[in-house]
């Protein structure tokens, strides 16, 4: 009996230890990086601005969490993504949500605009004029240095916008960027350092066969059965297929050495008829923001909503149609009603409701103010 009373109060003893080395692990602070900015605040941020994008918006959480732990190799970038997809499905405004996250600005990252690139001469506004040429000795060049290299405690971010309409010569100039985190400029009297620098790249390529896809033609039905007939793609799913699709135009307009200098390549899905909801609403809160100086708010019911995400839906022009559908239907109005308002007017609330093809806006629920019998974009 007393072996057994002695077996009992050993295990109750490692039990207790390790019950009490389990507390201690739970009560004991996070892991610590030179990082100060929190990824799921961060990625929260993001989500209430990027709608309709799951897939991608989830691989960019997994990126973040590999550059805030501090692991990437220290002689590259800390992350290079190339964002794929229609125009007005959200790359940019990703960039835009993250900036506005980490640093507090929409606006704090350094974007260079490719398409005013197309030159092959132009690879001297990213890379500084050569020894001898006008401004060699200035060392300009498009790249702001601070937004770049960012701080101890936070990465910079740049954007390359629209990378398929530069020349290949301002790609080619880039090559050394990716590989090692460093740009020497021609006069080679400066350096920019982006090894503490998350890149991002956008472009349109393949945003044609990615809208066929969408779209229910007979055309685009063929078009489709021809990549299904394919052995390699048997069995795959549709964002699979327009993967494969992307990638080959990927790879036919940039060569291998730049492709495989990127670490992430995302294709953004064309938005759908029923996300729509989520990004009216972030656009009427926007709206809604910038009018509170005239002292007022506009408010739309159901069918007033689903009137306006009817008529802003386009496969091709994604929430870029909708924002011309949201100045055309609530704007344009609700400029017209602001013009008839005095300084000391108080505080009124517009509501507005679908009415068959058009709208009726009501001051305070009450007097009608404006009917349109048929909005369009």
């Amino acid at each position: 009996m007393s072996f057994i009373a002695e077996k009992l109060k050993t295990i109750h003893q490692r039990q207790e230890q390790t019950a009490g080395e389990e507390e201690n692990r739970s009560s004991s602070p996070r892991a610590v990086t030179r990082f100060r900015f929190d990824v799921d605040r961060v990625m929260q941020q993001v989500r209430s601005k990027i709608f309709g994008q799951d897939e991608a918006v989830g691989r960019l959480e997994e990126m973040l969490r590999v550059v805030w732990s501090d692991i990437s190799e220290p002689n590259r970038p800390l992350y290079v993504a190339l964002f794929l997809g229609p125009t007005g499905v959200g790359k940019t405004e990703t960039v835009r949500a993250l900036a506005e996250a980490i640093h507090g600005s929409a606006e704090a990252f350094c974007r260079i605009d490719m398409n005013t690139l197309a030159q092959e001469h132009y690879a001297a506004a990213l890379t500084g004029a050569p020894p001898g040429y006008v401004g060699s000795k200035e060392g300009t060049s498009l790249f702001d240095t601070q937004r770049i290299e960012g701080s101890y405690g936070k990465p910079g971010i740049v954007l390359f916008d629209e990378l398929e309409k530069a020349n290949d010569q301002v790609i080619y100039s880039l090559l050394g960027v990716l590989d090692n985190g460093m740009m020497v400029l021609s006069s080679g009297e400066k350096t920019i350092n982006f090894r503490n620098s998350i890149i991002f790249m956008t472009s349109n390529l393949g945003a044609q066969d990615i809208t066929a896809f969408a779209d229910g033609s007979l055309k685009a039905f063929w078009k489709k059965l021809g990549w299904v007939a394919q052995p390699r793609h048997w069995g795959a799913s549709e964002h699979e297929l327009l993967r494969a699709v992307v990638q080959k135009k990927t790879e036919r307009r940039f060569s291998p050495e730049f492709i495989n200098r990127i670490d992430d390549i995302y294709v953004f899905n064309w938005l759908r008829r029923d996300g729509l909801g989520p990004i009216l609403d972030s656009l009427l809160d926007s709206l809604n923001r910038r009018v509170l100086k005239h002292r007022c708010m506009v408010l739309l019911d159901s069918s007033a909503k689903e009137l306006v995400a009817a008529l802003g839906f386009d496969k091709q022009y994604g929430a870029r149609s909708l924002k011309r559908a949201v100045r055309a239907c609530i704007e344009i109005p609700l400029a017209g009603l602001l013009g008839n308002r005095r300084q000391d007017d108080p505080f009124v609330t517009y509501y507005v409701r679908g009415k068959r093809k058009g709208l009726a806006w009501y001051e305070d629920d009450e007097r009608l103010v404006y009917e349109a019998e048929e909005v369009r974009r």
